[in-house]
């Protein structure tokens, strides 16, 4: 994929000499940067959020935020180096592996992914990098499949990274365990679109980024502060009401997550704000109930959430990625469940081999809810 055009509008607005630019797919699959009129000063990059929870929105990032998230990034990892680009380019991840590299000095190297991620292409596009000091970021799954029965040569070159940043998701304690015996150097990431990406590394904010929880209306909210905020969102005036605010000369962007600091001021993410599930009455934590689902042997992965229903309100739905996705499976993963859970067991499951996914690697929540729906259909 020849990222040059890409990169030469990227660096003009990261310059001032051009305008901000999106990234987005173009004929035949390629890539182009296509100028973006926001009337922001120096706005650089426009970005979608995932769409993982609702209609993605056009996040405005400047060269100030991004400048800022390159430093702070480059001092956590205590260096710049070349990076390999496994993520697509039209969400924050991918952008800030080419922001990264314009401000080392780097070329990124990108790998082939025209059928799909596989552990053949990123092992082959990894044996091509050329400097030292090498860095990529990836989502869970991804690390997963490289993991997963792994090849001499591909563990080779994973453990020539300086660091993998792993983010996009909660990663499971298991494969970070996994990840750590075969000597990866794995950085847990926590951000988004509006923080130009992670701005959290292994539970600490980056230089310059400020992690409080929210009080009052914004009891438990994660919310994010400093120099990597987003100046907002594109044509949304209220969303960027609703989801910016500044106090006492610092931008604060409000997550839709829940955390808690620890004593020793490291973040830990406890679950989406909407996470809660009222069901006949009842508050059930969609994330307890996946952890008791991941639990079992049998469901590599979860995804559990309310649906509309006639008689308890929301109904308790789960979605599992299971070894053996049957109908016999799924009777024995509902009878497990019912076990370890009681009244808080879902009422409905559904079982694939695997969870849907965006093209950025999060869970494709919208999907899978709407499948929950259809299958449970009100009762």
């Amino acid at each position: 994929m020849d990222i040059d055009p890409v990169l030469r509008a990227l660096a003009a607005a990261l310059h001032g000499e051009g305008p901000a630019v999106e990234i987005v797919t173009g004929e035949n699959g390629g890539l182009a940067a296509v100028p973006v009129e926001t009337g922001i000063d120096d706005a650089a990059v426009v970005v979608r959020t995932s769409g993982s929870t609702g209609a993605p929105k056009a996040t405005v990032l400047t060269v100030d935020a991004l400048a800022a998230s390159s430093v702070s990034t480059a001092m956590a990892l205590r260096g710049e180096g070349q990076w390999l680009l496994a993520l697509p380019l039209q969400y924050v991840a991918g952008v800030q592996v080419l922001v990264r590299s314009l401000y080392a000095g780097t070329r990124p190297w990108v790998m082939d992914q025209s059928n799909g991620f596989t552990p053949e292409a990123f092992t082959a596009a990894a044996e091509e990098l050329t400097d030292k000091i090498r860095f990529t970021s990836l989502v869970p799954t991804q690390l997963q499949r490289l993991l997963d029965s792994p090849a001499p040569e591909t563990l080779a070159v994973l453990r020539r990274f300086n660091a993998i940043l792993l983010g996009g998701a909660p990663a499971s304690p298991d494969l970070l365990a996994t990840a750590h015996a075969e000597g990866l150097k794995v950085v847990t990431t926590y951000g988004s679109a509006e923080t130009c990406g992670g701005c959290v590394y292994d539970g600490e904010p980056l230089d310059g980024v400020e992690v409080r929880i929210g009080e009052g209306e914004l009891e438990g909210r994660i919310l994010l502060g400093g120099d990597t905020v987003a100046a907002g969102y594109l044509d949304a005036a209220r969303a960027s009401k609703a989801a910016f605010f500044e106090e006492d000369g610092v931008r604060w962007y409000v997550t839709g997550d829940l955390g808690e600091l620890g004593d020793d001021g490291k973040l830990t993410v406890l679950g989406r704000a909407d996470d809660v599930i009222i069901t006949g009455g009842i508050k059930a934590s969609a994330t307890y109930i996946q952890g008791k689902l991941e639990a079992l042997d049998g469901v590599n992965a979860a995804f559990v959430a309310g649906v509309p229903s006639r008689e308890w309100g929301q109904a308790v739905a789960a979605y599992v990625a299971a070894a053996d996705p049957s109908p016999e499976g799924v009777k024995g993963i509902t009878a497990r469940v019912a076990g370890a859970l009681g009244v808080l067991a879902p009422k409905t499951v559904f079982a694939d081999t695997e969870l849907p996914m965006l093209p950025n690697g999060k869970p494709d929540r919208l999907a899978m809810i709407e499948r929950l729906s259809e299958l449970h259909q009100g009762q």
